[in-house]
């Protein structure tokens, strides 16, 4: 569900941004995130309270049920995350900052997921949970990443607005 919510936006935000509708974009990326975050609310209460009749479907065996299920409650918590990080993604694809988005993604992978991943395998007790939790680590970071570029290019835009403001009152004149 948010990488459809992702694509969407990046479509909607593209032509808003080329047409400098800033005001769209926020609009579309705040009621996005709304939409998906209710989807991702419906999937943690899922995951996180009933996995063991998810993993039940796949396995009859008691402990590869519970184990999967030990993993699913920190993926549970990831979709929460998920659904607001792929809008932001998709918000700033479609305004052409793509640069941005693969900086962001490898800074989660290769600087936060895969250290976290190896520390937790490290920690005793081992737990699927605690292994799963380098998802949803990394996936706070580049949140916060996201909305740190957010703010940046929203001064940017203001900026811009205010010069085609100032010009289209030029011309009027």
């Amino acid at each position: 569900i948010p990488s459809s919510f992702s694509k969407s936006v990046s479509t909607f935000v593209a032509q808003n941004y080329g047409a400098k509708k800033y005001d769209r974009i926020k609009k579309a990326l705040m009621y996005s995130i709304s939409a998906s975050l209710a989807c991702g609310v419906v999937m943690f209460y899922i995951i996180f309270f009933h996995g063991n009749l998810l993993s039940g479907m796949f396995s009859k065996d008691l402990d590869v049920i519970l184990a999967s299920w030990d993993y699913m409650k920190a993926y549970g918590i990831d979709c929460l995350l998920t659904a607001i990080m792929f809008c932001m993604v998709g918000y700033f694809t479609g305004c052409g900052k793509t640069t941005f988005v693969m900086i962001q993604g490898i800074v989660g992978a290769f600087f936060i997921r895969i250290p976290v991943s190896y520390i937790m395998s490290q920690s005793l007790p081992v737990s699927l949970f605690k292994v799963g939790l380098a998802t949803p680590a990394s996936t706070l970071v580049q949140i916060v990443l996201c909305v740190i570029y957010f703010m940046i290019c929203s001064k940017e835009m203001s900026k811009e607005k205010t010069t085609l403001d100032i010009n289209s009152q030029i011309q009027d004149a």
